[in-house]
């Protein structure tokens, strides 16, 4: 026979409505208690009715993603963190990609409408109005890195003109003087941030700056291999190409040891992410760390939040530091970062 809430209470030593609160969210259970009561519930196979719990505390035990998509190690690790966390309070996740214009974003959260008992939402061409007209004022909504202004939503962002500015700056300090930049896509708020923060470096520093040494990009290898064959072309040519991202950093790299071209001896490569890759690449890639899967997970964390105390909470609005992480694309011999030298 199936292990029933009672089975679970009793092995953990509990009351039935402590397992229930579990379960069903619905109250606060310490930390240690609720690790056991799932313990023994793996353990007794024990799963609760879905359809009853739905109709006893009208919720579905899952949370809506939006992403812009799902391509590339970032977005993989975004979800893994999303994912990680949404079990470990008891959630299923439902994902959604591609959205990136207002009438499929809105299309993708009707959709989501009495499926889920909150979002979380990462697209750069989401906007207030299109949140206001296709979601109901109850649901939860964590906005991750969106460029929406105002505190009515609960938002997590990253540090990108910052991170940007302290890579540009290591690159000046380590002697390099032409100092090019592949920027991510048109319209992309992270993107514009870390430009920003590349351009204000060069400026306190006192590095010219040159038009043609931005080259447009999409966040994707090939874009930045296309801009490095560029840039190779030029004269005079950069000592250094800071990319918008890991993804188009590794596709400068490509082009540029295709032409011949030393890494880091005649030109300088660093990204922006550290996706779990860039520290394999050969040289291994210097780039700005974002605990990626970590921004999954809080996004999560504060979405459960939402959800326990039905959407009434006080909203919060986090920017997450970004860490440079020092390799060998850009001279180091010894890796060596702000922290533990991945």
């Amino acid at each position: 026979m199936a292990a029933t809430i009672r089975d679970v209470a009793r092995a953990a030593g509990v009351s039935v409505a402590t397992v229930s609160r579990v379960f069903n969210a619905s109250g606060p259970v310490k930390d240690e208690t609720q690790r056991r009561i799932r313990e023994v519930a793996l353990a007794l196979r024990y799963s609760p009715n879905g359809a009853a719990r739905s109709l006893t505390t009208n919720r579905t035990s899952t949370l809506g993603v939006l992403l812009p998509d799902l391509y590339g190690e970032f977005f993989s690790e975004v979800i893994r963190g999303v994912d990680q966390m949404a079990q470990e309070h008891g959630y299923h996740i439902l994902v959604s990609s591609s959205h990136n214009v207002p009438s499929e974003i809105a299309a993708a959260l009707t959709a989501m409408r009495g499926r889920v008992d909150g979002v979380v939402i990462m697209s750069p061409a989401i906007d207030a109005a299109t949140l206001s007209e296709n979601l109901p004022a109850t649901l939860p909504v964590v906005l991750l890195n969106c460029a929406v202004e105002g505190t009515e939503f609960d938002a997590l962002g990253i540090d990108n003109f910052g991170g940007a500015h302290s890579m540009v700056r290591h690159l000046v300090d380590s002697g390099r003087k032409r100092i090019a930049m592949i920027c991510g896509a048109a319209g992309n708020g992270d993107a514009a941030a870390r430009l920003q923060g590349y351009r204000a470096a060069l400026d306190e520093a006192g590095i010219e700056r040159r038009h043609e040494w931005e080259m447009s990009g999409d966040f994707l290898e090939r874009s930045g291999f296309t801009a490095a064959e560029r840039l190779l072309r030029l004269s005079p040519r950069p000592d250094a190409i800071f990319a918008a991202n890991d993804s188009m950093a590794i596709g400068a790299m490509s082009a540029l040891q295709a032409a011949g071209c030393r890494v880091p001896d005649d030109v300088a490569v660093a990204g922006f992410d550290d996706i779990p890759i860039s520290r394999y690449m050969s040289p291994p890639l210097t780039t700005i760390r974002i605990d990626i899967a970590g921004l999954g997970g809080r996004a999560v964390r504060a979405l459960v939040r939402a959800v326990g105390s039905k959407n009434a909470h006080e909203r919060r609005q986090e920017t997450l530091p970004a860490e440079l992480v020092v390799r060998e694309s850009c001279g180091a011999r010894h890796a060596a970062t702000a922290g533990n030298g991945r």
